[in-house]
């Protein structure tokens, strides 16, 4: 895959603030770093921004320390319920903000292009946007073939249950990983239900990325205590799988290095194996 993204001519520098992960990983594969002078607090990729000056958990945002920064931007996002009351505030203090409100794994390529358009990297946003595209028709036709799509059960939150529904990207990750969102048939993006209803749609796999919490802090063992857990046909093959939410809850282009862990892990023999490379950027 080309390496060569082109810079677009006519950027300019810009004062940047991010307010969520996924923003801040959007301008990084647009190559604008250099240009943001803070981020919110659980933004950690690429692992140099954590060296930036932080405002705030995405939801409880310092809009004081973002005003005093005297931005030329701040990415702003409608991702988690909650996050409107940081677009509420930035239109109170008439700062100047871009808004990125994606369910789907095409709302990201389109913000991609908005980003880049804001930013005057219009070419380099139409490459990455190329490739990204390419990347999903590949494992699309892959997809195709499966005989048996696995059921997926994921889990954002386990007390209360919250899971994505049908609208949510990862029902489309699923279904180009060779699998199911046992919960795709529930129109909403985030759907908040009990572990009963888990067990009664039978996930063959249940896959683990609680929002928020490292991978070494969750623990299958939890979900086969659950009552009646052993119903599942997840937890009577022990396919309760772990994985970073980071690559899965974040919606921005790293998806597809979730999308390469996944694929393999439900089906083997259809998918290359996993190498923790990022298709668009090569490495």
């Amino acid at each position: 895959m080309d390496n060569d993204i082109p810079m677009q001519k006519g950027a300019m520098p810009l004062k940047l603030v991010s307010l969520c992960p996924s923003n801040t990983e959007l301008l990084a594969y647009l190559g604008r770093l250099d240009d943001v002078v803070a981020v919110d607090d659980s933004s950690d990729w690429p692992p140099e921004v954590k060296r930036l000056p932080n405002v705030g958990p995405d939801l409880r945002i310092d809009m004081d320390r973002v005003e005093a920064l005297k931005p030329d931007l701040v990415v702003a996002s409608l991702s988690v319920p909650g996050m409107e009351r940081n677009v509420e505030e930035l239109k109170r203090r008439g700062l100047p903000h871009l808004v990125l409100a994606p369910n789907s794994l095409e709302d990201i390529a389109n913000d991609l292009l908005q980003l880049g358009e804001a930013l005057g990297e219009t070419k380099k946003a139409a490459e990455l946007v190329r490739r990204y595209r390419a990347f999903l028709g590949e494992y699309r036709e892959r997809a195709a073939t499966v005989a048996e799509p696995a059921r997926l059960y994921w889990e954002w939150w386990p007390r209360p249950v919250f899971t994505p529904g049908g609208a949510n990207w990862l029902s489309e990750l699923s279904e180009l990983a060779g699998g199911r969102n046992v919960f795709a048939d529930r129109p909403e993006a985030s759907v908040q239900t009990e572990w009963e209803d888990v067990v009664s749609r039978n996930p063959s796999h249940v896959l683990l990325v609680w929002v928020g919490v490292q991978t070494n802090n969750m623990n299958a063992n939890a979900v086969i205590a659950r009552p009646h857990a052993d119903k599942t046909e997840a937890v009577r093959t022990g396919r309760i799988h772990v994985l970073e939410e980071a690559l899965y809850c974040r919606p921005s282009p790293r998806l597809l290095v979730g999308l390469k862990k996944l694929a393999p892990l439900l089906h083997p023999a259809l998918f290359p194996p996993a190498d923790g490379s990022d298709p668009l950027l090569g490495r």
